[in-house]
C-alpha cells in the first residue's frame, strides 16, 4: 500500500486531497496543529513549523499544502526517504516580486527561495519534485480575498471598487487544486517542473467581484467609484482597521492582468479546472488549520 505524508492536511487544499488519496487506497499520515482522531488508513500527527513531530522514516510521496517556506526548511533538514514531492507555492512569486510594497516583495522572495530549496533538496536526494502555483483560490471559505470580499459586502450591503478594475483574473477552486496535486503524483512528465494553476475561466476583476456579490442573499450592490473618491474611502477604512490587507499595490493590481498559461498543466497531467460559478456557501468563513 502506498504511503503519503501530507502537510497542511486540514487546509483548503489539503483536506480534499486527503479524500482523494484515501479513495485511491493510499495510507496517509497527516499533520495538523490540532489533534484529530485517526481513521482506517489515516493517521494524524500534531505539529507545526518549529515543532514538527517524528514522521515515518520512509513514504512514497510527500504533499505540502501549507506555507511553502516552512515546508522547504523542514524538508531540507529532514531525513525522511521519499522519491516524490509535490508542493504548493503561489503565482505571487511572479506577481509580487516587483511590488511597491516591501511586505509583498518579501512574500515573493520567500516563495522563490522556498521553491529553490525544495528543488535543490530533491535533487540532492535523487527525488522527483513538482511545484504548483495556484492563482486566486476560493471555494472553502478560507481564502483571504474572495471570502473577505463576501464577508465585507454582507456586512455593508455593498462593495466599492475603483472604476476601471478590469485586470484579468482566473479564480481557481480549492478542490481542483487537490485534484491537480493528486494527478501529479502519477505523472512522470511533471518531475522537476513548476506549473501555474489558474482556474478554468478568465474574467475581469470587476466581473469576478460582481459574481461573488450576485450569489449572496440578499445580493449586495457593487459600487464603482472614481479613483480619487475610492482612494479617500480606502484611506478612511484603513485608519479604522476595516481594510486590513488592502494596500495601494493591491488596488493597483485590480487594473493589471494576472492571467497565466494553463497549457503545460493540461498537457502534462490533464488539468481541467472548473469555470467560475460561485455559490454563497463557498464564502462562509471557516477557521483554517494546518
Amino acid at each position: 500500500m502506498r504511503h503519503a505524508l501530507v502537510f497542511g492536511a486540514t487546509g483548503q487544499i489539503g483536506f480534499p486531497l486527503l479524500g482523494r488519496l484515501q479513495g485511491d487506497g493510499w495510507r496517509v499520515t497527516a499533520i495538523s496543529r490540532t489533534a484529530h482522531a485517526d481513521e482506517p488508513g489515516l493517521h494524524w500527527l500534531r505539529g507545526e513549523a518549529g515543532a514538527m513531530p517524528v514522521v515515518p522514516a520512509r513514504v512514497d510521496a510527500i504533499f505540502s499544502c501549507g506555507p511553502l517556506d516552512g515546508f522547504a526548511q523542514w524538508y531540507a533538514g529532514s531525513s525522511v526517504e521519499c522519491p516524490r514531492v509535490i508542493a504548493f507555492g503561489s503565482t505571487s512569486v511572479e506577481v509580487k516580486r516587483g511590488s511597491a510594497d516591501a511586505d509583498e516583495r518579501d512574500i515573493a522572495r520567500r516563495l522563490r527561495e522556498g521553491e529553490e530549496l525544495v528543488f535543490a533538496t530533491a535533487q540532492r536526494r535523487e527525488a522527483a519534485a513538482t511545484l504548483l502555483r495556484p492563482t486566486l483560490i476560493y471555494g472553502a471559505g478560507r481564502d483571504a480575498t474572495l471570502t473577505r470580499i463576501a464577508q465585507l459586502a454582507r456586512r455593508w450591503g455593498y462593495f466599492p471598487l475603483p472604476r476601471g478594475a478590469n485586470g484579468l483574473r482566473q479564480p481557481v477552486h480549492a478542490d481542483d487544486l487537490a485534484s491537480a496535486a493528486f494527478a501529479c503524483a502519477a505523472a512522470p512528465a511533471t518531475h522537476g517542473q513548476t506549473y501555474a494553476l489558474p482556474g478554468g475561466e478568465t474574467l475581469t476583476y470587476r466581473d469576478m467581484v460582481a459574481r461573488v456579490l450576485a450569489c449572496l442573499t440578499p445580493p449586495p450592490k457593487l459600487i464603482e467609484l472614481p479613483s480619487p473618491l475610492f482612494n479617500a474611502a480606502l484611506f478612511a477604512a484603513q485608519l479604522t482597521g476595516r481594510a486590513t490587507g488592502l494596500g495601494e499595490a493591491a488596488v493597483r493590481r485590480m487594473r493589471s492582468d494576472l492571467a497565466f498559461d494553463i497549457t503545460p498543466a493540461q498537457r502534462d497531467f490533464a488539468y481541467a479546472p472548473r469555470a467560475f460559478r460561485p455559490r454563497a456557501q463557498m464564502f462562509e468563513p471557516r477557521q483554517e488549520e494546518s
